[in-house]
């Protein structure tokens, strides 16, 4: 899976969604989403990494539990063959529930441009 990949699934669920953090002002309610990479395991050997594995973080934000978008989302990860963890939390200082899924993907590096051209 690319990073690219990754952009047009969390884009698909028809809510605002961000890497790590939106700019200013640009989602002023829930719900909304935020993903980003929180660590990696990659598979190395004989001073290679030979497998990128990231930990990917989603978290969804709303202002009330929304089971139909959680749901959403929990399909499209089973889809995609992808097991994850869940947690929830109420955030009281923000006034909104953040569901949170953690699961382990195997990211598939950035083409460079000579890459990319001869693969045309």
């Amino acid at each position: 899976m690319t990073v690219q990949e990754i952009k047009t699934i969390m884009e698909g669920f028809g809510i605002p969604a961000a890497y790590c953090e939106f700019e200013d002002d640009t989602v002023k309610a829930p719900p909304f989403l935020a993903w980003y990479f929180d660590g990696d395991d990659d598979f190395c050997a004989d001073d290679h990494n030979y497998v990128h594995i990231r930990s990917l973080v989603i978290e969804l934000y709303t202002a009330r539990k929304d089971f139909t978008l959680e749901g959403m989302i929990e399909t499209k990860l089973e889809e995609l063959d992808l097991p994850y963890e869940k947690d929830g939390e109420y955030l009281n200082s923000e006034r909104m529930h953040m569901t949170t899924y953690r699961m382990d993907i195997v990211l598939q590096p950035i083409a460079t441009e000579s890459e990319e051209r001869q693969d045309e």
